[in-house]
């Protein structure tokens, strides 16, 4: 089993009510449905 790591820094983005995290396109083929991560949220002021 092959482990990959990602590093992103983004905005929080609002949809109505929720706040959401929009993952870039470029990494579509690696997040499919059914694909199990581990997702850090570190807070930067």
């Amino acid at each position: 089993m092959t482990t990959q790591s990602f590093t992103i820094t983004k905005r929080i983005a609002k949809h109505g009510s929720q706040a959401i995290i929009v993952i870039p396109k470029i990494l579509e083929d690696n997040l499919k449905p059914g694909v199990l991560t581990q997702i850090t949220i570190e807070i930067l002021n």
